[in-house]
């Protein structure tokens, strides 16, 4: 036995373990479309997990058929500040009543004014609704929370976010995504480098904040993507898995195009190539190549709230 960073006693792995990563697919709810692609691939078991934007007009009508994978899929929540209505009035963060675009969300988290009080006071209002919204549909809890387009690790949201668990009492019951990796690990992927040390960036101080609110993150994250619309989506998602850490996430974004995902998210044209590959055999065959496992998701809904290496 031994004591690790989290303080919790933890085994050594089996013989017989071998390492497992973690796959989420971001975005359901977004449109059917997205949702209809996430679905196949949980019947297929090439999901680990999913997190859902419950702000979105689809959620009630989709989460009934979402609850029939709830054994296999780690269901999480993907809070949004950056796309479409809030589920709140927002008068200074949302006037309009439309989300702003990511960079203005950042702008403001890194000039400070999201720590202004009336933003700060939006922030944490929009987060609860979210977290009810995930609750009232689905009767409990999320596993665990991410964000779209990584706001949650935003300064002047992740105090929000954490306080909002503490005090709905869910240290120790969820975990949290930490979308950033070492540079050595971002560097040998050679995928989109500057992008992934953005995010990195943004990320500082993340997991110590969420350590120190009780709760266990991923220790090693992918996917990070050039959203390309043409090419071999097998070969980017083959570098995904290249300097694994030892609690391994990769996110996806598999997806059906139709009307209104064109006309309302960015990343269109990448969604089929990205489900085209990993319905594939190809998907397994680089799985074993790299010497990693599809965690599935009852045991990453077990191991993802503890302490240690993810295996299985």
């Amino acid at each position: 036995m031994r004591v690790d960073a989290f303080g919790e006693r933890w085994p050594p792995p089996r013989a017989d373990a071998r390492q497992a990563f973690a796959l989420c697919a971001d975005d359901f709810a977004m449109t059917k479309g997205v949702s209809r692609a996430i679905l196949s691939l949980a019947g297929q078991g090439r999901l680990s997990a999913t997190s859902v934007m419950t702000t979105m007009p689809h959620w009630r009508e989709l989460a009934p058929a979402l609850r029939e994978h709830e054994a296999e899929l780690a269901i999480g929540l993907h809070l949004n500040l950056t796309l479409g209505r809030p589920a709140t009035a927002m008068p200074r963060l949302a006037a309009d009543c439309r989300l702003p675009k990511f960079g203005r969300l950042a702008l403001a988290s890194l000039s400070g004014r999201l720590g202004e009080a009336v933003l700060r006071h939006e922030i944490a209002v929009e987060i609860t609704a979210q977290l009810d919204l995930f609750a009232e549909v689905f009767g409990r809890e999320p596993d665990y929370i991410d964000g779209h387009q990584h706001v949650h690790v935003l300064p002047g949201v992740r105090g929000p976010l954490l306080a909002c668990l503490g005090s709905r009492g869910m240290a120790g019951r969820l975990w949290l995504r930490d979308p950033a990796d070492h540079m050595a690990a971002i560097l040998a992927r050679r995928g989109p480098i500057v992008k992934a040390l953005v995010i990195a960036m943004l990320a500082r101080g993340w997991r110590e904040a969420a350590t120190a609110g009780g709760f266990a993150t991923n220790q090693g994250f992918a996917g990070v993507s050039a959203f390309r619309s043409t090419g071999d989506f097998g070969t980017e998602f083959a570098a995904f898995l290249v300097a694994p850490g030892p609690r391994h996430l990769v996110m996806c974004h598999p997806g059906e195009i139709d009307a209104e995902l064109a006309a309302l998210d960015p990343v269109v044209d990448s969604r089929p190539l990205e489900l085209a590959f990993l319905q594939s055999a190809r998907f397994a065959e680089i799985c074993g190549s790299a010497g990693l496992v599809l965690m599935p998701g009852a045991t990453l809904k077990r191991q993802g709230v503890l302490a240690g290496a993810w295996q299985v």
